[in-house]
């Protein structure tokens, strides 16, 4: 498949979800597509078609992420991605919003020199990789309470994963749960401080949705609206 074509694949699916891609973020989200697909080859980063780039494979590693990012609040600045094997929805994400200092955690060796490669690759200033498994993480002090947004996709949630999680978030800081169309929610039971904020559809084509908790200051019941931010433009 040749960049234009890619290109044009990419900017109908963009289309067709209501999203901007801007020229500069195209082509950075090309470069990450193409580096998953070579190194897809000899590790399992992915079990999505990249080699023929269809809809859902487009949808879900591309799309999606930035579909999620329209719902990142103002004066969004630390972003920790749990779990993060092939850089979806991470690298996205990030890739919308330059200025954003993101940590990929990976606890396979091999998903997070890839990670690495593909920071190089799409040229993600400020970005890093943990290779080691989240809970391992709560012996750095300096990650404590220092996130504004922590995302996470494939793995399994339960009010101990949440109970983690959250240690790593800002008061006000959220949580995002992107989930598909067989991937149940958390229970109703969300272990405090966090609390449900929103639950968002992200693409009808995937009948995927996006669930936000945020972490609450002790004893505030309420949560305050805030503004959204769509993605940078050139």
């Amino acid at each position: 498949m040749t960049s234009r074509e890619f290109q044009d694949r990419l900017g109908r699916r963009a289309k067709r979800a209501g999203v901007n891609v801007p020229p500069k973020l195209a082509s950075r989200l090309e470069t990450y597509f193409r580096l998953l697909e070579t190194w897809n080859r000899k590790i399992n980063l992915t079990g999505l078609n990249l080699a023929e780039a269809t809809p859902e494979t487009i949808d879900r590693l591309l799309i999606e992420p930035l579909v999620a990012a329209r719902h990142i609040p103002t004066g969004f600045a630390r972003m920790l991605d749990v779990g993060s094997g092939g850089g979806s929805p991470a690298i996205p994400i990030a890739l919308a919003f330059p200025s954003v200092r993101l940590l990929m955690v990976e606890s396979k060796t091999r998903k997070s020199v890839f990670l690495r490669e593909a920071i190089r690759a799409v040229e993600l200033e400020g970005a890093d990789v943990a290779a080691s498994r989240f809970e391992e993480l709560l012996t750095r002090p300096e990650l404590h309470e220092a996130h504004d947004l922590v995302t996470i996709r494939a793995v399994r949630i339960e009010p101990r994963v949440l109970s983690t999680l959250q240690a790593f978030l800002k008061t006000r800081g959220l949580l995002f749960l992107l989930r598909g169309a067989t991937t149940a929610d958390p229970s109703e039971t969300v272990p405090p401080p966090l609390a449900l904020s929103a639950t968002y559809p992200l693409l009808e084509s995937l009948r995927s949705r996006l669930v936000v908790l945020e972490k609450r200051p002790v004893g505030q019941q309420r949560i305050v609206p805030r503004e959204t931010k769509g993605l940078t433009r050139d």
